[in-house]
């Protein structure tokens, strides 16, 4: 996929780099990426993303902005308060670059819509913020073969991960799913939501920026990937950590005795 002249000077500081160059950036410019969330990591990653030269960036988001938004939902103004979140985020990507086409699906992702909204998507990025969703889309993306982003924000902590689950490592072994990681989510109401413990909003834009750089790397193929890594964040000391997980055969997605989920039954 050729790029214009008018690309070619926007994306020159790419274009110099050795691991990314024209080839790198004629495979952004034919992605196509869906942002889960438009939110306080979906706002950075999505800027990010269309600053890179995506070509196509999908948005699923049913929320509305809101003045407590702001805070760290960087992609929202003042002016897109009591506005859909998916139609505020369009606006500002259209304005950063218009190059960039945007697909705008104001819904909430659940376990029987997931495997529809990610199917004309080469991959997927979790931004969302509740457990309900991330298990739902980890689990869509690995019965329609969709490489998945994810991360998540605490307090003043967050992570990252990519999980490639519907292929195999360079020892053979399946990699490993979001269920290998954590197995199950936890009991309703033991963790706090954001309205509830509070986030500080610069990590949301730290993480949103980590996510987006996973995902270009994962497009353009350069770098170690994070898959079979969690990518731990502690702003309160500053400190980055990388934890190793693996395969776990007693996963209900992959593992020996796996059986579909709900959602993960043949569609046509």
């Amino acid at each position: 996929m050729s790029l214009t002249p008018e690309e070619i000077e926007r994306y020159a500081r790419h274009l110099v780099l050795r691991d990314v160059g024209g080839p790198g950036q004629a495979r952004l410019k034919a992605a196509r990426v869906l942002v889960i969330g438009a939110g306080g990591l979906g706002s950075p990653l999505l800027q990010y993303l269309a600053a890179a030269g995506v070509g196509t960036l999908g948005i699923v988001d049913d929320d509305l902005v809101s003045l407590s938004n702001l805070q760290r939902q960087v992609i929202h103004g003042t002016g897109d308060i009591g506005h859909p979140k998916v139609a505020s985020a369009k606006k500002a990507i259209r304005i950063l670059n218009p190059h960039v086409a945007v697909n705008v699906h104001p819904a909430r992702l659940t376990s029987e819509n997931a495997r529809e909204l990610i199917r004309d998507y080469d991959i997927v990025a979790d931004g969302s913020d509740n457990f309900e969703t991330r298990y739902a889309l980890s689990d869509a993306c690995f019965y329609e073969r969709k490489p998945l982003v994810t991360a998540a924000l605490g307090q003043f902590d967050g992570s990252l991960t990519t999980i490639r689950a519907h292929e195999t490592g360079p020892d053979g072994r399946p990699n490993p799913t979001y269920r290998c990681l954590f197995p199950a989510p936890p009991p309703p109401g033991l963790v706090p939501t954001c309205a509830e413990a509070g986030v500080l909003g610069a990590l949301a834009g730290v993480m949103g920026s980590l996510m987006a750089m996973e995902v270009i790397r994962e497009i353009v193929g350069f770098g170690e990937g994070l898959i079979g890594r969690l990518l731990m964040v502690d702003a309160l000391t500053m400190r980055f950590e990388t934890m190793r997980y693996q395969w776990d055969e007693g996963n209900p997605l992959s593992g020996a005795r796996a059986s579909p989920l709900p959602g993960g039954e043949a569609l046509d």
